[in-house]
């Protein structure tokens, strides 16, 4: 899924690199999570995406529990080989989000300069 000579530097964050999970057939951005050295292996090794759970500390498959597993399509590093994006496809009824939703991007923020540029028109 990576090429065969990507080393993901798992230093840079203590141990931990971003994963951003999209949708392969809809380009939308559904999730971002962390990986550790064990939790790239097993992705790479099962072919769905399994995280490291800061909180729980533990290993953690998207969906072990849902239905909504990530079964990837395509996976890539950026240039530093510190974040990963993983393409996918999701299994069960579509809502990765833990709260029901597709995507966990669902809460707009207010930009400051949209905020002047509306004053000023």
């Amino acid at each position: 899924m990576t090429a065969p000579n990507a080393t993901i530097d798992f230093e840079k964050m203590d141990g931990l690199v971003p994963g951003i999970v999209q949708d392969a057939r809809t380009g939308e951005v559904l999730m971002l999570g962390f990986l550790n050295p064990t939790s790239y292996a097993k992705t790479m090794e099962t072919g769905f995406v399994t995280f490291w759970s800061r909180t729980r500390q533990k290993l953690w498959m998207k969906g072990e529990t849902s239905g909504n597993r990530l079964r990837i399509v395509s996976a890539s590093t950026d240039c530093d080989n510190d974040t990963l994006l993983f393409r996918v496809e999701v299994e069960g009824d579509g809502l990765v989000c833990h709260e029901g939703t597709v995507s966990c991007f669902t809460r707009p923020l207010a930009l400051e300069s949209a905020k002047t540029e509306a004053a000023r028109g």
